[in-house]
């Protein structure tokens, strides 16, 4: 049994990000949201704190989705045999944000700076010099003026017209191409730049393309800056499918931990060669998100019975419904006839005495006496083998302090854009190798344990 600390707990919980509804944008980004803050457990009414910033963390989980539509991104044969193994970590310890991070190294000279990784995001933006409402003067910046290879990307530029929203462009063609995004509870002002950028282990893009922001309302963008793994035109992924063939995987630490552990492995080589994998879906309402087909579900090694419609892949009319993969929700959302025959399921299996709903969890327990935790096993199509099992620290949410463990994945709403969308999230996928391979659209798992 594994049960988490007060220190652990917090990091966890204060970790994720989750969906936001936000004004409609013709892009392919996926706007983001900080969670919410939890109170500091104090003598009395413990559980009861918990069980609302749980309850508050759960509404927001439910609500993280943007409206999405984008140019669908190019799915070429790699050109090379790229291959890069960059370390990240948990940026709850360092940053006190909910992503995880990378070092990057941008302009010339370089100037070093600790981005936040979003598979679920396009586009990249960096704070820069004099921008206002950015993070503290302490927190790095970058100079353009500093770097003798940064270039303007100008209006009418072909990069200008794939930027996220709609490019503002007053001083018509040959002006500086500007833009203005949301990210969950904040708005920016950016100009679109181009210059060398490189993460720590990988190699160098001779001229990527970044936002620079002027201009930052609210506290929910990183402090840092952010580097979009999407699928649309201007993300990583995108922008260096030459040298990396579009293809990536990273291992997820443990949220309690602070060191960089885990790792984002960049190209097709070195990738695992054992290793499950699942048909990637294209979703053309939603063209950023990494969709796949989930066919079934076990809890203690038995299927659980659950409507074939529930599971079906997303509707191709309007894009709703189906299954992605998603670093950035921390629990795992099912849509409600899913979640309602798992957790059934689950607590015929489950052994130790029942406890109250916390927050958004429905089935928790008293875990001071032990607790024998059944296994969840998500399958996927592709065969027999196509299947993850999760472990109990991918399973239960703990907290010893209050003696209580939940079952960490909640049902999705049943009405709206999202209704039948499955959610797999960090939670589950931390001490996984998760490989995303565009190229050859396919999506796999296998066990790694990356927490030190």
């Amino acid at each position: 049994m594994w049960i988490l600390g007060l220190p652990t707990i917090l990091a966890v919980l204060l970790f994720p990000t989750f969906w936001t509804a936000a004004v409609s944008v013709h892009s392919s980004t996926l706007l983001l949201a900080r969670s919410h803050s939890l109170p500091s457990p104090s003598a009395g009414a413990l559980l009861t704190e918990w069980a609302a910033s749980l309850a508050a963390q759960s509404a927001a989980d439910v609500t993280r989705v943007a409206m999405l539509a984008a140019a669908v991104p190019a799915k070429a044969k790699p050109r090379s045999k790229g291959r890069s193994f960059v370390p990240i970590a948990p940026g709850r310890q360092i940053l006190s944000i909910p992503n995880y991070v990378a070092r990057a190294r941008l302009g010339t000279p370089s100037q070093t700076l600790l981005v936040a990784i979003d598979p679920s995001n396009d586009a990249a933006w960096i704070p820069c010099s004099a921008c206002i409402g950015c993070a503290p003067k302490s927190s790095p910046s970058f100079a353009p003026t500093d770097s003798s290879t940064y270039r303007p990307v100008r209006c009418g530029s072909p990069q200008c017209a794939q930027v996220p929203g709609a490019a503002s462009c007053p001083g018509g063609p040959g002006a500086s191409c500007a833009f203005n995004l949301s990210y969950g509870s904040s708005t920016f002002q950016a100009v679109l730049g181009q210059d060398v950028l490189a993460l720590a282990g990988g190699g160098a893009a001779s001229s990527y393309t970044f936002g620079c922001l002027r201009v930052v309302t609210g506290r929910s963008v990183p402090p840092q800056g952010l580097l979009g793994f999407g699928r649309g035109p201007l993300s990583f992924l995108s922008q260096t499918k030459d040298t990396y063939g579009s293809v990536f995987s990273y291992c997820l630490p443990s949220y309690k931990s602070s060191n960089f552990s885990g790792t984002l492995r960049l190209g097709p080589a070195g990738q695992p060669k054992r290793i499950k994998t699942t048909p990637l879906l294209y979703n053309p309402h939603r063209p950023t998100l990494y969709y796949v087909d989930m066919v079934g579900i076990r809890v203690g090694g038995r299927a659980v019975a659950v409507p074939a419609w529930a599971l079906a892949s997303f509707d191709t009319a309007t894009g709703t419904g189906g299954t992605i993969v998603d670093a950035g929700t921390m629990f795992t959302r099912l849509s409600p006839p899913v979640y309602a025959a798992v957790r059934d399921a689950f607590r015929r299996r489950a052994r130790a005495p029942v406890s109250a709903p916390l927050g958004g969890f429905d089935t928790c327990y008293n875990v001071t006496g032990g607790m024998r935790v059944p296994s969840v096993t998500f399958a996927f199509a592709g065969g027999a083998g196509a299947a993850v099992t999760l472990p109990e620290e991918n399973v239960m949410i703990h907290s010893s302090w209050g003696g209580v463990a939940c079952l960490a994945m909640a049902a999705g709403p049943s009405t709206g854009v999202n209704a039948g969308l499955n959610v797999l999230a960090s939670m589950q996928q931390q001490n996984h190798r998760v490989l995303f391979d565009v190229a050859n659209g396919r999506v796999g798992f296998s066990r790694e344990l990356c927490t030190a």
